[in-house]
């Protein structure tokens, strides 16, 4: 009865450490995801920027939006 209690608590303790293992590994896995959504974020953003400065599309819609607004106001 003794030596089945022990290999029960045996068997307990290495799942508990396969278990913590698992969840180390799984959250440095979830960080490296964050990391390559972020690079890709900043990849579309900077594409977006150098979209914006090489055209004047964006100046001529908020100079759009800023003289309607101007208008409505006056």
């Amino acid at each position: 009865m003794l030596r089945t209690l022990v290999s029960l608590q045996v068997l307990a303790l290495r799942a508990g450490d396969r278990l913590r293992r698992q969840l180390i590994e799984e959250r440095g896995q979830s960080t490296a995801e964050y990391a390559l959504v972020l690079l890709g974020a900043a990849g579309v953003a900077l594409l977006l920027i150098a979209w914006a400065t090489k055209t004047d599309k964006v100046t001529r819609l908020l100079n759009g939006v800023i003289d309607r607004v101007l208008d409505q106001v006056s």
